[in-house]
Formats: C-alpha cells, structure tokens, sequence
C-alpha cells in the first residue's frame, strides 16, 4: 500500500464533499517580519502595535493576505495539486482579525463540478473557511480551479455550477469589533486622503513597480506552505508549457494591495473580495505595476468612523499603468496579469 499522497484528481471531488486540510499553522511575528521583507507593504495598522492600540487593537494585527495566503495553503494538497490553473475567487469575507500567536486551520466543501470539453481537465469549485485556534472563523471564500483527470476515460459528473453573487453587499461585511477609526493619525498613516476624498469613478496609477526575484516568490509560496507543483520544480516545469516555473497568483495579489499604497494609504483593511481573476502567468524577473479604480462608496452600517471603497486593482507586469491597462477591454489589455474588485475599510 503506498503511503505516499498523488493529490485529488478531479474525479475524487463529489459535491457536498467536505475536506479537513491538514497542518494547523501558528502565525508568528517571524511569519510577518519575512511577509514585510517579501512585499512592500507600508499601512500602519498591520505595521504598528502603537498605531492599532490607538484605534482599539491589543496590537497590529496581521496583513489581510497574509491570512488570506496561509488559509489557502492549506488547501492546496487536497484542492489543486493536480490543477492547470487557478482560475478565479468569489464572495471572499474577512471575518476577524487574526494576530501573532493565533492558530489557523482550514476546511473546504465542494460545491461546483464541470468537466471541460477536452475530457482531460475539469473545473472544482470549492468554498473554504479559515479557523481560529478558538474555533471561530476568520475568513471565508469561494475559488475555482481546473483540475486535471486521472484517467481522461473516466465518466463526467453532471455539471453544477454555483450561483455566485458578483460582489459582496455591504449589509454582510464584518466590521472590526471595539475599534473607532474616528481620530487615525494621518501623518502616522502617511496619506492626507480619507473615504470622503475618493469618488466613484476615480482611477489612481499607484506609480512604483517592484521586479520579483526567482527566490523571492518561491520562498513566499513555501511561507504558505503551499505544495503546489508549478511553483518549484524546474526539473518537471522545464519540460511543461512554459519551460519555467509559475509564480503563485496570491504573491501578485499581495504585490498590488502593498502598491496600491501609494494612493489608498488609508485603505487600512481589506473587508471582502469580490471577485478575482489572474488573466496570464508571472515569471521571476518580472516587473509588476498596478492601478486602481474605484467602483463605488457605501457607508458601513452603524459605524460613523468608516466607509466602505469598492475598489478594482488591474495590475501588469513590465508595463506601467499611467494609461490604465485593461480598462477598455474587461480587464485584458497589454501585459495585464491580474484583475482584483475588493472592498477595502477606510477612515472617515
């Protein structure tokens, strides 16, 4: 009997199934002094203690992705090992804040099949949720990706899609128990701009670009403890599609949002993610650059202290974006790699 784990192929998922993912993973100060080396990120609540307390936070909590990043890492060996791509996310809300010490664990249920054309591959929809060491959940999303078959002969399961809402409402955003945004310290912050100076329709190029270095990306992706193949076996990638390793999509992720600093500074917490789709592959040595516009302004219910930014962040690699690429052609456009529409908490 092997002892060894192939992954799921796609005819192993069955809809309703539920996945405990293995490898709890306490998040430590260390796991975020080396996220801070790996991206740019600058906003002052995740990197000050001082800062937090002063909005009513023990201390600062961990970056939004970063949790984001080690939940989704723990799927990966059961999830999409065996995927071509990771395709999409959806209806993705962040729930409580997470901070050095606490525990993170993982649970997954299968709630979309359909098998493609070609026979060879199927799309698996799942929706995750990311635990606490109190058992409390801290966030919680849906993505989809195409898994290869194990035997292409294999029959195909009847087809379910799920209905996804395209963004998540604002009645259903988990707002930062115990805190008052009302007295942020703007120059601590480093952005004058609070939610009342930003518009609908507004587009911000976020200027700066940041060049990702081979090992850069690879040691990101095993912080997450993420197995999958793409990403660190030359001796197999050579031979592949691209003759080269891929760079995990969460890492452009994480370099937009510390971009987009540069603009949204007050942006403080990612609140949900509405939608996500990376448009084409990322390779060491390139170079990425964002811009992004802003959806729409909603206030946060019973909350006078923040508002709410719907905010759409299109970044490219080797291009700069000072003439928005991708806006005239639903996110595809020259050099475009990734199209992120978030809700980020900003002061008021």
């Amino acid at each position: 009997m092997t002892k060894t784990n192939p992954g799921n192929f796609f005819e192993d998922f069955k809809i309703g199934q539920v996945i405990a993912h293995a490898t709890p993973r306490t998040v430590t100060e260390g796991d975020v002094a080396l996220y801070t080396a790996l991206f740019p990120v600058r906003f002052a609540l995740q990197s000050s203690d001082e800062f937090a307390r002063g909005v009513g936070y023990a201390r600062a909590p961990i970056d939004d992705m970063l949790a984001f990043h080690v939940v989704f890492g723990k799927t990966v060996p059961d999830i999409s090992l065996n995927a071509v791509a990771n395709l999409g996310y959806a209806d993705c809300r962040f729930l409580k804040p997470v901070f050095p010490g606490d525990t993170l664990s993982a649970r997954s249920e299968v709630i979309g099949l359909k098998e493609n054309s070609n026979g060879k591959t199927g799309l698996v929809y799942v929706r995750s949720t990311g635990h606490n060491q109190a058992g409390e959940a801290v966030l919680d999303y849906v993505r989809w990706v195409m898994v290869r078959k194990r035997d292409e002969a294999s029959p195909a399961p009847d087809p379910q899609v799920p209905d996804l809402p395209g963004a998540v409402d604002p009645s259903a955003i988990a707002l930062p128990e115990g805190t008052d945004f009302s007295n942020v310290d703007l120059a601590a912050s480093g952005s004058p701009f609070k939610w009342g100076d930003y518009e609908a329709g507004e587009k911000i190029d976020h200027v700066d670009g940041v060049t990702i270095e081979e090992a850069e990306h690879m040691m990101a992706t095993r912080l997450y403890q993420n197995t999958a193949k793409v990403h660190f076996n030359q001796f197999t990638e050579g031979k592949g599609r691209f003759g080269r390793r891929l760079i995990y999509g969460g890492h452009v992720i994480s370099l937009a949002r510390a971009l987009s600093f540069n603009g949204l500074g007050n942006a403080l917490l990612v609140a949900a993610i509405n939608g996500g789709r990376h448009v084409a592959p990322c390779f060491g040595g390139d170079t990425v650059f964002a811009w992004s516009h802003v959806l729409e302004k909603a206030p946060c219910p019973g909350r006078d202290d923040l508002g709410l930014l719907r905010i759409r962040t299109i970044a490219a690699k080797d291009r700069m974006c000072h003439d928005f690429p991708g806006m005239e052609n639903d996110g595809d456009g020259e050099g475009v790699i990734l199209d992120l529409d978030y809700w980020v908490l900003m002061p008021r």
